[in-house]
């Protein structure tokens, strides 16, 4: 017998877990943030264990929370995946993408229009907690950050994952060396632990040790930076729009390869499909695109 404990606090919490903060959640769900502070609060309680470390200016999960919040996601990406299926008329052409979050946000989202308007009779769905959790059944393909290597999927390459610090345009102007970054805050991605020593080391700053806010995920350590909070890591293509808007701004030239790249990953029956097809062959041609160019001039390293 199912154990289901409230389920409209789990919903709250994985709300809040994947959006940073009680007030977005809200947004999401239709009720105030208080309300969705309240039923985290009470399934805190009935589960006997913290998810949140509530600070002054920012939410900060738990070991506990990231684990069930990692867990959480996919499960309810599923869910929304099979009720539009169940539900979907016979003759919609449906393709779901699972995509992480952040890439979905900084990079997909935003030209999915173009997709869209020369294929405007596929339905295009994201399962946005895809790319740390297995390929779904039900997708279509997925775009997965590493080496390349997934058993039972092919793995086509779409970006290089190169890495620069970026930080708010009036912070920009107090780095004029690489040394410069013994000063501000350097926000950290809690599943990326070695981005920011792989950079200071190229740097010549091996002994540099990066002290600030940890985040769950890119996308909050980047917004955490528009924010002026702090320098954080940018990963392309996450930072490439910022950049050319000159919402961020990277001070310096140095950028280094992650090693790892962004792949478009699918099972090989889907090959011939013709709605991955149309997906496949767009997403190629957008990677293949030059990045935009950053509106200000970096600082050279010295």
């Amino acid at each position: 017998m199912r154990r289901l404990l409230f389920l409209n606090g789990i919903r709250a919490f994985e709300a809040a877990a994947r959006s940073g903060s009680f007030a977005a959640a809200g947004t999401e769900l239709n009720v105030s943030a208080a309300a969705v502070s309240r039923m985290v609060h009470l399934l805190e309680q009935r589960l006997g264990i913290g998810l949140f470390e509530r600070k002054a200016n920012r939410l900060e999960m738990t070991a506990a929370g990231r684990a069930y919040q990692s867990g959480l996601t996919p499960i309810f990406d599923a869910l929304a995946s099979l009720t539009a299926q169940v539900t979907a008329p016979s003759n919609l052409r449906v393709l779901t993408i699972g995509v992480g979050p952040t890439f979905a946000m900084r990079w997909l989202i935003p030209r999915l229009g173009d997709f869209q308007k020369h294929q405007p009779d596929i339905d295009v769905r994201m399962a946005t907690g895809g790319a740390a959790v297995p390929f779904g059944d039900d997708w279509s393909c997925g775009i997965k950050l590493g080496t390349g290597e997934w058993p039972g999927l092919l793995a086509e390459p779409l970006f290089a994952a190169d890495l620069l610090p970026v930080c708010a345009p009036r912070l920009a102007s107090q780095l004029r060396r690489p040394g410069d970054l013994r000063g501000p805050a350097l926000l950290r991605v809690a599943h990326s632990p070695d981005d920011w020593p792989m950079w200071l080391k190229a740097a010549g700053l091996p002994r540099l040790t990066a002290r600030g806010p940890e985040f769950q995920y890119y996308g909050h350590a980047l917004q955490a930076a528009l924010d002026g909070l702090g320098v954080a890591m940018g990963i392309r293509p996450y930072i490439d729009d910022d950049l050319a808007a000159g919402r961020l701004v990277a001070p310096f030239d140095l950028s280094v390869p992650k090693g790892m790249r962004w792949y478009l990953v699918y099972r090989s029956y889907r090959a011939d499909q013709r709605d991955f097809t149309a997906f496949r062959r767009w997403i190629m041609r957008a990677a293949a695109a030059p990045a935009p160019r950053q509106s200000s001039a970096r600082v050279p390293p010295g």
